[in-house]
């Protein structure tokens, strides 16, 4: 069954992916939308806005905060949980740390995960999707943008 455009996505989180988006949620809606608040309040207060960039800059500023908060929302809305206990601890899922080499012995690190720090890896991205069921000694296709690829999966733990 095709889901429509206008049905949000449903993400899979783990309680510690979940943790991390609602703490940013949170650090968003709080101090950094305070801190934004104050600058357009200050720049403001410096005459013509016309011509003000620091006015303009902390508008633009404000926008994306209030996109990002937007986003953080919904996924948090339309997360389900995923317990560790569901998840098979020799197979790659939702919250794996998962060690990889390519073809030309170059090594990858990250976790499956939607919450985009460093070093994670999108289940919704072409590795993230060849990587998600298989086992440690197994070879993926990645069928990426730039060209398809393979990596073998070395590790996968579980933080």
């Amino acid at each position: 069954m095709l889901s429509s455009m206008n049905e949000p996505r449903v993400d899979r989180l783990t309680v510690s992916q979940r943790d991390a988006l609602a703490a940013e949620l949170a650090e968003l809606e709080g101090p950094k939308r305070t801190e934004v608040v104050q600058a357009i309040k200050t720049a403001r207060e410096h005459g013509d806005l016309s011509e003000n960039f620091e006015y303009h800059a902390a508008k633009d500023e404000q926008g994306l905060l209030e996109a990002r908060i937007r986003t953080l929302r919904s996924r948090l809305d339309h997360s389900v949980l995923v317990e560790e206990s569901e998840l098979a601890p020799d197979k790659v899922g939702i919250g794996s740390t998962v060690e990889l080499e390519d073809e030309q012995g170059n090594r990858i690190e990250g976790e499956i995960s939607i919450v985009g720090e460093k070093g994670s890896i999108s289940p919704d991205s072409p590795l993230g999707r060849a990587l998600i069921g298989h086992a440690k000694g197994d070879a993926v296709e990645v069928d990426a943008p730039r060209g398809t690829w393979t990596a073998r999966i070395l590790s996968i733990r579980r933080t």
